[in-house]
């Protein structure tokens, strides 16, 4: 047996085209152009370049997208005041503080100054309540984004053991919150497991899903699930690789190469999980912009 791969860069490309056409609709309509405005602080690479992604994304959804490039020596109230000021303007319709922010920053009271209408990466505490009351305003990009792939493959999680590895706050709690919802394209039975989960193998064996967002290279192994599983890996780790030009490479959170014989299907690293969160970070920007003008 060998698993199907789930390309997510072909479905992110299917939803970004989706969203573009929407975008183009929206702009005849109301004469207004979405506009995403990022927050970049410091000089982290990889934040750099995931947000040069962000940016060619939104232009290519015929949206705005601008950053704020705040030094690395930015202090909290200094944050604090760009992230209310960028809620104050009429012509923001998300807002994206990237993190990691550096270590004298703290996350939290920067996300809890966005305009709950503009968190775009729905963490603030508002729309985290909304979701796990299954009201969601927005729901996270990667999470929102595997909700998509699931469904858009035809694997439904309605009725489905969903096994997640991983509690943090930008996948491992929030696609529990989608997936046990009573909607469409939820419904699922959901465990979470975690650093602190006793025999987690006889756990995970259990899952018709399984979500690996635990960021450790290879940690999900064949021993670890059952035949026929559908696997979803979040996990984008550098390993080094010293025959590579760049000296490393990209593998997940699973041991890909074992679990493909076991796994009905399952994501790449890369060209997975990746691609969806970009597009669906797009399908909440524009979301964002119906809500300023009243449209939902």
């Amino acid at each position: 047996m060998s698993a199907k791969i789930i390309d997510g860069t072909k479905i992110a490309a299917d939803i970004r085209g989706e969203v573009a056409a929407d975008v183009s609709k929206f702009k005849a309509e109301h004469g207004i152009i979405p506009h995403l405005a990022v927050i970049l602080v410091g000089e982290d690479p990889a934040s750099k370049v995931y947000v040069r992604y962000k940016h060619k994304g939104a232009a290519e959804a015929g949206m705005i997208s601008s950053d704020v490039t705040m030094a690395s020596s930015t202090t909290q109230d200094e944050l604090l005041a760009e992230v209310l000021r960028l809620g104050q303007d009429d012509g923001v319709h998300g807002i994206l503080v990237q993190v990691p922010l550096p270590d004298h920053l703290d996350q939290y009271p920067a996300i809890e100054a966005i305009n709950p209408l503009k968190d775009v990466d729905a963490l603030h505490p508002f729309n985290v309540g909304l979701l796990s009351q299954g009201r969601q305003r927005f729901m996270s990009a990667t999470p929102s984004g595997i909700q998509e792939m699931l469904v858009r493959e035809g694997y439904d999680p309605a009725g489905k053991h969903v096994v997640v590895v991983g509690r943090s706050e930008i996948v491992g709690k929030p696609i529990a919150a989608i997936l046990m919802q009573k909607q469409a394209g939820a419904n699922a039975t959901v465990t979470i497991c975690h650093s602190r989960t006793a025999d987690m193998p006889s756990i995970t064996r259990q899952a018709d899903i399984l979500v690996a967002a635990i960021g450790q290279p290879r940690y999900i192994t064949a021993d670890m699930v059952k035949d026929g599983v559908v696997v979803i890996d979040v996990g984008v780790n550098r390993i080094e690789a010293p025959e590579r030009k760049r000296g490393y490479r990209l593998v997940g959170d699973v041991d890909f190469d074992s679990v493909v014989e076991k796994a009905a299907a399952i994501t790449p690293v890369p060209g997975g999980v990746g691609p969806m969160t970009i597009a669906m970070l797009l399908k909440n920007t524009l979301k964002a912009a119906r809500l300023a003008v009243g449209d939902e």
